[in-house]
């Protein structure tokens, strides 16, 4: 018995995988620039970084994140063409958040069983919301791992690096009294939330192919929706003379729901109150909450409900920056004012900073509109 054929009794099929690999190199090929050296399939993927000399004191940004389990309805409906843009929404969308730009991305799929058609559907939309970023997938890599995973599941994970001027840096220290809290809206769930998703659904009795009158379409296919990719719109308003200056901090609305993300990019000591009445959740939302017999308010700490980002900027600036997302096609709409100081009435009421940052304080008022 030859040792290959040993491998392949115990469930790992290398011809499998090196299918997968040429299935994906043409989609991967597409994301490269002058930049990216040494083509596709390296132990290490190479990219030139001699264009970070024209930078006064480059930043490297660095981030890394899967789409949780997202993934189990995207297995459920056997629909794998959309989960590549969330982790790049995930991932690539985070380096935008300090104000760097976006170089290259990596990633990694865990799978019980190479399938190859599968394994190319994901990688195929990971690299086509790299292209559609600006963001360079110069590796990866694919592991089977039988006897961990079932054979059709799977998980990904990806990790980014990008770049800044130290000078440009965007967060809390840049926020003044004053400044203007713009939301922008998300496509829907985005990547968090599907455990509680998956568990409401389960409790209710709800299949993932079970037609939605209220969603227009199946459960499995509106809760696949894919994330939106906010990079290339967020770093051209960073880029516009007419908003120099004029962004102070950027929020992206993940893990930990809406008030806590906000309040990580406000400095120690400020608050905010972000108004519900400025916008309607999606009916995603409401009839996951229908669904669970819960208030929309009780999902403010796990779902976006229509807010996959904040943009914190100076009031000068506010209307015109409003003015070229809409133009992007992100509806965009001012939530909310930051206050420096400690005159609001209770900050006990408040969140206040999140996941190790001690921020500002953020609260929730109102209601939500009909």
């Amino acid at each position: 018995m030859t040792s290959s054929t040993s491998y392949r009794e115990a469930g790992v099929d290398t011809a499998a995988g090196d299918r997968a690999v040429e299935l994906m190199k043409a989609a991967v090929a597409k994301t490269h620039g002058p930049e990216v050296f040494g083509g596709f399939g390296g132990f290490a993927g190479l990219f030139d970084a001699s264009a970070l000399t024209a930078f006064r004191r480059p930043l490297l940004a660095t981030s890394t994140d899967g789409v949780g389990t997202k993934v189990a309805i995207a297995q459920a409906i056997d629909k794998h063409d959309t989960i590549g843009q969330d982790l790049v929404g995930m991932v690539v969308d985070d380096i935008v958040v300090v104000g760097a730009k976006p170089l290259f991305m990596t990633d990694y799929i865990a799978c019980g069983k190479v399938h190859p058609e599968r394994i190319a559907s994901i990688v195929a939309g990971i690299a086509r919301a790299c292209s559609d970023t600006g963001t360079a997938l110069i590796g990866g890599e694919t592991a089977e791992h039988p006897g961990l995973l079932g054979v059709d599941d799977y998980d990904v994970a990806g990790a980014c690096t990008g770049a800044v001027e130290a000078d440009a840096i965007l967060g809390e220290h840049r926020v003044e009294d004053g400044d203007v809290v713009l939301a922008l809206a998300s496509s829907g769930l985005h990547s968090n939330g599907f455990s509680l998703v998956r568990h409401i659904l389960a409790q209710a009795g709800v299949g993932y192919a079970d037609h939605s009158d209220e969603l227009g379409t199946t459960f499995g296919e509106a809760l696949l929706e894919p994330t939106r990719l906010y990079t290339l719109p967020l770093l051209r308003l960073l880029d516009a003379p007419a908003f120099a200056g004029g962004v102070h901090s950027l929020s992206h609305v993940t893990g930990g729901g809406i008030a806590a993300n906000l309040a990580r990019v406000l400095p120690k000591g400020s608050w905010a109150e972000v108004d519900r009445s400025t916008w309607s959740p999606s009916p995603v939302f409401r009839t996951l909450s229908e669904l669970a017999g819960s208030s929309l308010e009780s999902s403010e700490g796990t779902w976006n409900l229509g807010v996959g980002f904040f943009a914190v900027v100076s009031p000068a600036v506010a209307a015109g920056v409003t003015a070229a997302l809409e133009a992007d096609g992100i509806a965009t709409w001012q939530v909310g004012t930051v206050h420096l100081g400690d005159d609001a009435a209770d900050l006990s009421a408040f969140e206040q900073g999140a996941k190790g940052v001690d921020g500002g304080a953020v609260r929730l008022v109102g209601a939500y509109r009909d």
